[in-house]
């Protein structure tokens, strides 16, 4: 496995491989997991070159959000990565990615949907994460880009801008990668106290009694969310939201909407745990 630190670097190494290569980019913050792996298995069974990147991405993360304390192994990330033979591991520092700064950078905003959801319970964060996937997209020009439904809002919204912007990349995404209690992988699961790790499955099995409730022809959206946001403070969580909505505008559905989603962010302890589960009627 090669490693480009610099834009000048990856872009020499995707000039190498010509049109007759189909190139693959997982990008990812670090700190990897199964769930990164399986984007990155998913990557290589599709493409015959496949690009990863690690880079913590400040533009995403709020004032008082976790970014000096994210995990970082680069190390073993990189370790983890040559033994699925990833072919480039893009690694840049923040001064490569914004060179003159954060302040004052071209921004990428997608409409409506980066205002929903954990858009309005942090502001500006869509706007940091499609900013910095369209710099990845124009440095690596992949025919594919791969991310986890874990995050559906940011996969429907990486979609959507793709789509609006006239991009040439596929973007595909891969099944939630689960803990054998139904936990959603996640780098903040390391934030989690072993009290609260036995407690945060919680989250899972609240969204799926929801589901159970929507497959079995409910409409009363309100009270399912209410009560499911009421079972999760019981157990020790602080909810953003539980939420059930359209998957693909991610706002409220109609009473008769096949299918939907159900959707919850709450925090536990240090950790902000999210999930989503896909409903058909």
């Amino acid at each position: 496995m090669e490693v480009a630190e610099t834009i000048h670097e990856m872009r020499q190494r995707r000039r190498i491989q010509g049109i007759n290569r189909v190139v693959g980019v997982v990008p990812t913050m670090g700190d990897l997991h199964a769930g990164h792996l399986r984007l990155v298995d998913f990557c290589r069974e599709r493409c015959t070159f496949t690009i990863a990147t690690i880079f913590v991405n400040p533009l995403q993360f709020g004032p008082k959000e976790d970014f000096a304390n994210y995990p970082r192994a680069l190390a073993r990330d990189k370790a983890e990565l040559e033994r699925r033979d990833v072919d480039v591991l893009f690694a840049p520092s923040i001064d490569e990615m914004y060179p003159g700064g954060q302040s004052g950078h071209a921004n990428v905003t997608v409409p409506n949907l980066g205002d929903e959801l954990c858009g309005a319970a942090r502001p500006g964060h869509f706007n940091g994460v499609t900013t910095v996937v369209t710099k990845f997209f124009q440095i690596t020009q992949p025919d594919m880009a791969f991310f986890g439904e874990k995050d559906w809002q940011q996969l429907t919204i990486i979609k959507r801008m793709v789509q609006q912007l006239n991009m040439p990349v596929e973007v595909i995404g891969v099944p939630t990668c689960r803990e054998r209690d139904g936990l959603a992988m996640s780098s903040r699961n390391r934030y989690l106290t072993r009290e609260e790790r036995e407690v945060a499955p919680a989250l899972f099995q609240t969204l799926r009694e929801v589901a159970t409730h929507l497959h079995e022809g409910s409409t009363k959206y309100a009270d399912l969310e209410e009560s499911a946001a009421n079972k999760l403070r019981e157990v020790g969580f602080r909810p953003d939201y539980v939420a059930i909505r359209d998957p693909d505008t991610l706002r409220p559905p109609s009473s008769n909407q096949d299918p939907v989603r159900v959707f919850g962010a709450a925090r536990l302890g240090r950790a902000r745990l999210i999930d989503n589960i896909g409903v058909e009627r």
